[in-house]
């Protein structure tokens, strides 16, 4: 052996000791659960129930960051561009997947360069009107809209949002016109809903539920291919003739592309478990949402079969994030 290829290959070996230090230095240090939203939303929850208990399995500081901004992708994109080293993780929903499409110039893609880690839970969406319309069924609503096409409207957080979106796959799958009015947030959206200044809208279950409850809204179906347990009574879209239309949100953890395969079943291991405990199911069940788990392999089928779903809607309904 010359001496060029000696020092070649101690170079190497060196090179591959400081990689390991570097990485086992990055899996004591804190792990960042990024969530790209504000805090409050279900995702942030999602976040701040399964940090602490992840932190115990782990033994290591498990930091919450929010990082909002533009629909979720300043946050996403953090994540994309930190070490897959384990020390960081984002925390997100399917906005993720249909942002890919909403924003096709971003200098990175939300699905190719992310790594999903573990589904954690299923969310609904039920439709609601408010009760001087008339309208008790789903089938109501879209008989009147191919009535009088364009009469009616409908409310969202904004353009982009899956309440947009659901409303945009109902309406593509009914083959109706509902004009969109998209607001600055669900609260004043939620606000007009109620004084019937618009139609219509689609609101996650623990939202809607104290106004139906009230008899401020009307629900007239949940978009989902089952019926929920906070309201048993309500139908289906498809029950209420308006369409096969499941609009379920799922909400999963991902980190950055290239984490080792090892380290990715580890976190998805002690992630479902946690996922498992009853506090947890209660704590989710308060923000309407469901625990699920899957595999890495599962979860990311998942993502890729919705980040076409929505890809192939947003086409057909020329959708802007504009």
């Amino acid at each position: 052996m010359n001496q060029r290829t000696l020092f070649t290959r101690r170079g190497l070996v060196a090179l591959a000791l400081l990689a390991s230090a570097g990485l086992a230095a990055a899996q004591d240090g804190p792990l960042r659960l990024v969530v790209p939203f504000t805090p409050g939303t279900g995702i942030d929850l999602i976040a701040r129930t399964v940090g602490p208990k992840l932190s115990e399995r782990l033994k290591r500081p498990v930091v919450v960051e929010n990082r909002a901004g533009a629909s979720g992708n300043i946050g996403t994109e953090a994540v994309v561009r930190a070490a897959p080293d384990g020390s960081t993780l984002l925390v997100s929903v399917n906005t993720l997947v249909m942002n890919r499409s909403l924003y096709p110039q971003m200098p990175f893609d939300p699905v190719r360069d992310l790594q999903p880690v573990s589904l954690t839970s299923w969310g609904q969406l039920i439709l609601v009107t408010h009760p001087r319309s008339g309208f008790k069924t789903a089938g109501d609503l879209i008989a009147a809209a191919k009535k009088s096409p364009g009469k009616l409207n409908y409310a969202s957080p904004g353009v982009g949002t899956p309440h947009h979106l659901s409303m945009e796959l109902l309406k593509n799958t009914a083959k109706v016109f509902l004009t969109h009015i998209p607001y600055r947030g669900t609260g004043p959206a939620v606000t007009d809903m109620i004084g019937g200044q618009v139609d219509a809208m689609f609101l996650p279950i623990h939202v809607a539920l104290p106004q139906v409850r009230s008899g401020r809204l009307v629900a007239l179906g949940i978009g989902s291919d089952k019926r929920h347990p906070l309201l048993p009574d309500l139908p289906t879209l498809s029950e209420a003739k308006a369409g096969e239309v499941n609009v379920d949100m799922w909400y999963g953890i991902f980190a950055p592309k290239g984490m080792p395969a090892a380290q990715v079943a580890t976190l998805n291991r002690e992630i479902n478990d946690i996922l498992r405990s009853e506090d947890v199911k209660k704590a989710f069940e308060g923000q309407g949402m469901d625990p699920a788990s899957d595999t890495p392999e599962g979860f990311a089928k998942l993502v890729n079969q919705d980040a076409d779903r929505w890809a192939a809607l947003i086409k057909a309904q020329g959708i802007k994030a504009e």
